[in-house]
């Protein structure tokens, strides 16, 4: 069955829910945070969050920094150590830094941009980490956007990278993720085309990323109702599980509770 997974996003060292196409410098340049538009800024620290869903069971959840800023790690950490093997960390993730982020007690790394040198997928370096921590420990992160084929009419995803402003020629489908999972034990799509909006879900991919992996993968991207749960979980057959950002309450949204969430994932138990 479709689970909800947590998050816990940071940029400029804070809790906070951006809108995914603002995100253009990194917040090492942008301290002030002028150029990005946001949704929400938390006044609460990232262990709060933690705490949360700690107490609440929500497994599978992942810290994300949003730029290079040093109180982004400082956040991460701090999220981490108040629940020590349950949460995931992505952002700036390489094979000098995945082994210390285990070390302190991540579940599991998110590997995104560094994997796509170039914009091009590099089997050496995802060998090599997942050589290095084991495939257990490694998520993939394949954030992508949408394009129509022009021959075809069809529709296409293909991997975005550096804060899904890069476009790549690495398109999302059945012998990618044939190819990742021999390296990974699980996926995050992040639909960057609605990431942030709470407009709804791209259905479409949803039903393509259950079709694709036989490994577990986490959508995240627009999702503006609890309904949404019940809609993933058909449109997959139970094999996404989704994440709630922007529409969020414990984020300052209206639209879904953390309650009922967590009431949909104990019904599943």
């Amino acid at each position: 069955m479709t689970r909800y997974i947590g998050c816990i996003d940071i940029h400029g060292g804070q809790v906070k829910q951006i809108v995914g196409g603002t995100l253009k410098k990194d917040d090492k340049e942008d301290k002030s945070s002028q150029s990005v538009s946001t949704n929400f800024v938390s006044t609460k620290p990232s262990s709060y969050y933690a705490e949360l869903y700690k107490k609440n069971n929500v497994l599978g959840t992942h810290v994300i920094k949003l730029g290079s800023l040093e109180a982004n790690d400082a956040a991460a950490l701090g999220a981490i150590k108040s629940w020590p093997g349950h949460l995931q960390v992505g952002g700036g993730i390489n094979d000098s830094n995945a082994k210390y982020w285990i070390e302190q007690g991540a579940s599991k790394v998110i590997i995104t941009s560094w994997l796509f040198p170039n914009g091009e997928l590099s089997m050496d370096r995802l060998k090599k980490l997942s050589g290095e921590i084991g495939k257990d420990k490694l998520v993939i992160d394949l954030s992508c956007r949408k394009k129509i084929n022009e021959e075809t009419k069809a529709v296409e995803w293909f991997v975005a990278m550096n804060k899904w402003q890069t476009l790549t020629d690495v398109q999302l489908n059945k012998e990618l993720f044939e190819l990742l999972e021999n390296y990974c034990s699980e996926f995050l799509v992040h639909a960057a085309d609605v990431e942030g909006l709470c407009n709804g879900i791209d259905q479409e991919l949803v039903v393509k990323l259950a079709e694709w992996s036989t490994v577990p993968v986490v959508y995240a991207g627009g999702a503006k109702s609890i309904e949404d749960l019940k809609l993933v979980d058909k449109l997959s057959q139970g094999k996404v599980d989704l994440t709630y950002g922007s529409a969020l309450d414990i984020f300052g949204g209206s639209l879904v509770t953390f309650e009922d969430c967590c009431k949909w994932n104990n019904k599943q138990n």
